[in-house]
């Protein structure tokens, strides 16, 4: 995607936004912020050939990479993970704090049993977001784990914003620090079990494979039929 592409797009949903809380994520909507801008008439059809899907998608995207590059700027070297998690969460909320209505819409939208796989898709993509910029480069298990457990928090803290009516979203904040301790916890008691596991297992397996190597091979070799 060209920078002029990804302009312009982000023009029309900024435009879009001023139109949703009125005509909701919709085709009319669309229209009308490409009128606004003075565009020709075939950009939303260019820019987001899918309507609505593209529309959505790409207001995700924007807010993803928003918070990626507010944290980018940010010195996160004396922070604690959990910290870090934090601050993307809230970066990102930030972003979309002025579209409150428009991200109700959209997430009334997404629930739609037709529209629930783009959704799905759209939390993965903003979770893997948050660990990457975080800093977190795990290629092991707990690198679907974390985005599980990250998923939840994400997604759950997003439907307590959208109710929250307290002074600079404070409520929320105390939520989403609640949550991602919790998710903390849970992921230590994993790490403590799989550890346990290892211990455990290792040598199993070792006495395993020195049976198999000395008894159940010869065996099989000598039950063969000639």
């Amino acid at each position: 995607m060209t920078e002029e592409t990804l302009a312009e797009r982000d023009a029309l949903i900024g435009a879009a936004l001023h139109h949703i809380p009125f005509d909701g994520w919709s085709a009319t909507a669309l229209n009308n912020a490409a009128s606004d801008l003075g565009f020709d008439k075939e950009c939303v059809a260019r820019e987001f050939p899918l309507g609505v899907v593209d529309a959505i998608r790409h207001f995700s995207q924007q807010a993803d990479r928003y918070m990626v590059h507010s944290i980018e700027e940010e010195d996160l070297t004396k922070m604690r993970m959990h910290e870090r998690v934090g601050l993307a969460v809230e970066t990102r909320l930030n972003f979309l704090e002025p579209h409150k209505e428009a991200v109700h819409r959209g997430m009334t939208w997404l629930a739609m049993p037709q529209n629930s796989m783009l959704g799905a898709r759209l939390l993965y993509q903003t979770v893997d977001d948050i660990w990457y910029a975080v800093g977190d480069r795990s290629a092991d298990f707990s690198f679907y784990t974390k985005r599980g457990l990250l998923a939840g928090v994400v997604g759950t803290t997003l439907l307590f914003w959208l109710d929250d009516r307290s002074e600079e979203c404070s409520d929320t904040r105390e939520f989403l620090s609640r949550r991602i301790s919790d998710v903390m916890k849970i992921h230590a008691t994993r790490k403590r079990f799989e550890h346990t596991c290892d211990r455990v297992l290792s040598p199993l397996n070792v006495i395993t494979g020195v049976i198999k190597k000395r008894y159940v091979q010869p065996l099989a070799g000598k039950s063969r039929v000639t």
